[in-house]
């Protein structure tokens, strides 16, 4: 598999990856109530999911070719983390989301899914000897409190081990995200977020054939709280923006962040989700929401101070043409898996 994208990041990466970064943690807030919107009108949670990954497979697909250049050995080298993406990062995080809030509350899988950031610290700190820092170990609490409170789960948790079990699932599978994106500088980033998207829409449809996950959609039109549209509307806008854009962006952001930095940022998505949930559905956050938002933005900077000193890594978009640093200046991350 190609090199893993160093937690260094000069000046200039760390501007243009925040902003991928808050444009792909924005359109993956949308899609939860545009999602709401879909059940709402009969269709299945795998349905949507299923729908929302092709249509940005294809979207991308176009974009992702030219890229290629007739350079199809950087597909051959890179299959095994472009399948992996789309099995792991995209279908598995999807169903075991889905199976994890059919046994337990919506809130308390998603608290659990977003601890996504420690599992990337950890794996980071273990496999890579990225050991972290005070501040971001003091960040990574932060985030987590604000995440507590802007998911409100204080009325009760969930003790259903099976529901646990697939919520971790879920949490391995966005730590996955975030390690995998880092994967492959080599691999123009539309490339793999296009094959990673095809590959795991063609698994949830198989998934959805075999019984695994219901497959259930409809033509009635979606209403939400102000406004009433016809289905193919939110089916585009979930699929073109919630999804294309989001893992273009996503990925984008941590090779250029590092899968760290990224990881945390992506926090911001359960805040973006609140206020599209309100412009919406009508779900007005509450005072203890605001707060926890505040909490993890925080807890992002936080984060970003305690990250290691700006390693020059060259673009991260495309093969690097430079020559390879010498042996006293090469990052421990920065070997061949």
């Amino acid at each position: 598999m190609a090199t893993l994208t160093h937690d260094g990041v000069t000046g200039n990466q760390l501007r243009a990856g925040l902003l991928f970064a808050v444009v792909s943690a924005s359109s993956f807030g949308l899609s939860g109530p545009l999602a709401r919107g879909l059940m709402n009108a009969g269709w299945s949670a795998a349905a949507v999911v299923a729908a929302r990954v092709l249509l940005a497979g294809v979207v991308l697909l176009p974009l992702a070719l030219p890229q290629l250049r007739g350079s199809w050995n950087l597909v051959r080298a890179n299959a095994t983390l472009i399948i992996a993406y789309g099995l792991v990062a995209v279908a598995g995080t999807q169903l075991a989301y889905f199976n994890a809030v059919a046994h337990m509350e919506v809130g308390t899988a998603l608290l659990i899914e977003y601890t996504a950031p420690i599992a990337v610290v950890g794996w980071l700190w273990v496999r890579h000897r990225q050991r972290p820092g005070a501040a971001t170990v003091g960040g990574a609490a932060l985030g987590i409190v604000g995440l507590l409170l802007v998911l409100d789960v204080a009325s009760g948790l969930s003790t259903d081990p099976i529901g646990i079990a697939w919520a971790l699932g879920a949490m391995v599978g966005a730590a996955s995200y975030f390690v995998l994106s880092a994967h492959g500088v080599d691999l123009p980033g539309t490339v793999l977020a296009a094959g990673g998207l095809l590959i795991g829409g063609v698994a949830l449809v198989l998934a959805g054939v075999v019984g695994i996950v219901p497959l259930r959609a409809t033509t009635e039109a979606v209403v939400f709280d102000d406004f009433t549209t016809p289905w193919w509307i939110p089916i585009l806008t979930i699929g073109i923006v919630t999804a294309a854009i989001a893992y273009a962006t996503g990925i984008a952001a941590t090779r250029r962040l590092g899968a760290r930095l990224a990881s945390f940022v992506a926090l911001t998505e359960v805040l973006a989700a609140l206020l599209f949930a309100w412009a919406l559905l009508g779900e007005s956050p509450r005072p203890i929401q605001l707060v926890g938002g505040t909490l993890i933005l925080v807890g992002v900077i936080a984060v970003r101070l305690g990250e290691p000193t700006p390693i020059p890594i060259g673009d991260p978009e495309t093969p690097a043409a430079t020559e390879e640093p010498s042996a006293t200046t090469r990052p421990e991350a920065d070997h061949q898996r």
